[in-house]
């Protein structure tokens, strides 16, 4: 149950942030939920990655659909040489699942070290 409201509590509050912050800010999110709700760094690393990933992985494909994925096969083509805008939108879930789940996991890992 920690786990789900973790996610939940994590891409809320990335979603939050990115509406008047940049993107990095999903940083603070993450080191919230991994500081504030007890879990192990590991729950803490994947409940922080899930949400974030499933926040942006969503809203990637939202904005992609909703533009025929015009710049996402434009992105693809310099990125991976592939015209795939799927890939592109993983790859993005990807960079904001791990950016959050390092951060929460880093929260928890200082939180039990100051306990000590």
């Amino acid at each position: 149950m920690k786990f789900i409201v973790s996610a939940i509590i994590t891409a809320a509050l990335a979603f939050g942030l990115g509406l008047y912050f940049p993107w990095w800010t999903i940083v603070f999110a993450g080191m919230l939920t991994g500081f504030f709700i007890p879990q192990h760094w590991g729950l803490s690393f994947l409940s922080a990655f899930t949400g974030v990933f499933l926040l942006w992985g969503l809203m990637a494909l939202f904005i992609s659909v909703s533009n025929d994925h015009i710049l996402a096969k434009r992105i693809s083509m310099l990125v991976v040489k592939n015209s795939s805008p799927y890939l592109i939108i993983l790859i993005t879930a990807l960079i904001g699942g791990l950016t959050s789940g390092l951060s929460a996991s880093t929260a928890r890992s200082l939180l039990n070290l100051f306990k000590k």
